[in-house]
């Protein structure tokens, strides 16, 4: 989708399409500054931020990627600032429409043979996923139960017992603050149902206990009967109300996982191909570099592990809301590139009941880093979808069964949308930021990619990669294979920064959606 016509050694700018009506400050520009484009800057344009390379007349289209990310709201003169006090969402009667083209020319991946693809060493399950991580999981099915799991996991690492076993990762507890009081014939019920049987049978899980209260809507035994569970040593169940109080279900949950210990330390890593790994795609504190160098150089790792046979998720429905036209033309057929639309309809639906917009989103945030309407902020957040074509469209936790690129309906909020990745299958994720977001995702590894260089620079002991230096003369496509080269090396054990900060405890956050009773 980026197409950069002006490059860096020409100024301290950056012209992105030839299309384009505006150009991207690579640096702060003072009243006065001859621009390679050959206009003078008429007001301040602060990094990251864009400013006009002609006039654009009130209500013209200001473009950027060869696309629109907005309208003027009035004149503006070559050189000037162009942010949200003179460009906005829609035409002059605030709508826009796009051309839904459906499977235009879309090219199969020409995917490498098992022998020759790529290889990392994963955790082989019986059930043939294979894990990047060896956690043991305590999910919780109400809000109630929350405290008995702290408590649990708590007393095993207290107890040291963890030392004898180098092959597990950890013990974690999933809690979170919804499970009853809700409408268990509702969307919401079915969401977090999916989300609860996701991450027990997730590859990175090695064992799960899933404890409960007793009388919450969210019955334990209603869900083993829907998904057809059965306990195993590597799966059990309790409830307070059942076992008689929250000190014996703490005792019992203690020795269920000291039981579990020797049988999830029998994993080994073992050599497997690429095409194991399901990469969830994220972006949080987007900036004005976002969609210029670490979404397409993610986009480009997204291909590379395409070829290799893997699948990469490609989610936040809020945040693609505007590009999502250049998504339904890589649709492999009508009906995905139909079920995309559908969701973006239901959003539409979604915001407007609840008081709502969707161009709320960008945040302040995103603003401040030289994002100004959704559209904009959307266009750079899909190009971590690289250009594979689009195989299949997934509900908010649903089973990721196909392979190539797909896309999942989640919120934009991080937590909520990785929750549901990881929910739906994913071993390892990729997260880019350019104001710094700080963020891991037990048990998943995150690795943390920087848009710039100055944020990397403040934040090196969050930040995985740099992918600032694109605009210093570093190609997408080589920055793309670093990141893929590191996803590999993370998928085979090594820590990223976020695992080494300890970050992941409470980042399990199920999507709410419907009335809390």
């Amino acid at each position: 989708m980026t197409d950069i016509m002006t490059r860096p050694a020409e100024g301290k700018t950056l012209v992105l399409n030839a299309a384009d009506n505006i150009a991207v400050a690579l640096s702060n520009l003072d009243v006065g500054t001859m621009t390679a484009q050959g206009v003078s800057i008429i007001r301040r344009v602060p990094r990251g931020h864009k400013f006009a390379t002609r006039g654009i007349g009130a209500g013209e289209a200001v473009l950027k990627f060869g696309q629109i990310i907005g309208f003027a709201k009035e004149a503006i003169a070559p050189g000037d600032w162009v942010h949200e006090h003179n460009c906005g969402m829609g035409g002059a009667d605030g709508s826009l429409t796009h051309d839904y083209a459906f499977s235009q020319g879309v090219v199969p991946v020409d995917v490498l043979p098992a022998a020759q693809r790529t290889t990392f060493q994963g955790f082989r399950r019986a059930n043939g996923s294979v894990g990047t991580r060896n956690y043991i999981g305590i999910l919780t099915s109400v809000n109630c139960s929350a405290t008995v799991a702290k408590f649990m996991a708590e007393a095993i690492n207290r107890s040291g017992i963890l030392d004898d076993y180098p092959e597990i990762d950890g013990v974690i507890p999933f809690v979170h603050g919804t499970g009853c009081a809700m409408d268990l014939q509702g969307e919401g019920y079915q969401i977090f149902r999916r989300t609860q049987w996701g991450y027990t049978s997730n590859p990175n899980l090695g064992a799960a206990l899933l404890v409960g209260l007793g009388c919450e809507g969210f019955q334990i035994d209603r869900m083993k009967e829907a998904y057809n569970l059965k306990e195993t040593d590597t799966f059990q169940t309790m409830t307070i109300q059942e076992i008689g109080g929250t000190q014996k279900m703490i005792d019992w949950g203690v020795e269920r996982i000291k039981d579990m210990l020797p049988v999830a330390a029998r994993a080994r890593r073992e050599t497997v191909d690429a095409g194991h790994l399901t990469l969830a795609l994220q972006c949080g504190g987007s900036d004005g570099y976002s969609g210029i160098t670490a979404n397409p150089a993610l986009g480009v790792a997204a291909d590379i592990l395409v070829k290799n046979g893997g699948t990469a998720i490609l989610s936040e429905t809020p945040e693609i809301y505007g590009a999502e036209h250049l998504l339904t033309r890589r649709a492999v057929n009508r009906e995905v590139g139909e079920k995309l639309i559908s969701r973006i309809h239901w959003w539409e639906d979604y915001t407007g009941r609840n008081g709502g917009e969707m161009n709320n989103n960008p945040s302040p945030g995103n603003k401040l880093g030289g994002l100004t309407t959704i559209l904009e902020k959307s266009l750079g957040a899909a190009a971590k979808g690289g250009m594979s074509p689009l195989t299949a469209v997934y509900e908010y936790a649903e089973k990721v069964t196909e392979k190539g690129l797909v896309f999942m309906d989640t919120p934009g909020f991080d937590p909520v949308s990785a929750t549901g990745q990881v929910a739906g299958g994913a071993n390892i994720l990729a997260f880019t930021t350019g104001r710094g977001s700080a963020y891991g995702c037990k048990p998943v590894p995150s690795i943390k990619l920087a848009t710039n260089s100055d944020m990397y620079a403040r934040m090196q002991d969050d930040m995985d990669i740099n992918c600032g230096d694109i605009v210093e003369g570093v190609s997408i496509e080589a920055k793309g294979q670093e990141i893929f080269e590191l996803m590999l090396r993370v998928a085979s054990g090594e820590e990223t920064k976020s695992e080494a900060l300890g970050y992941g405890d409470n980042e399990f956050v199920p999507w709410q959606v419907g009335a809390v009773m």
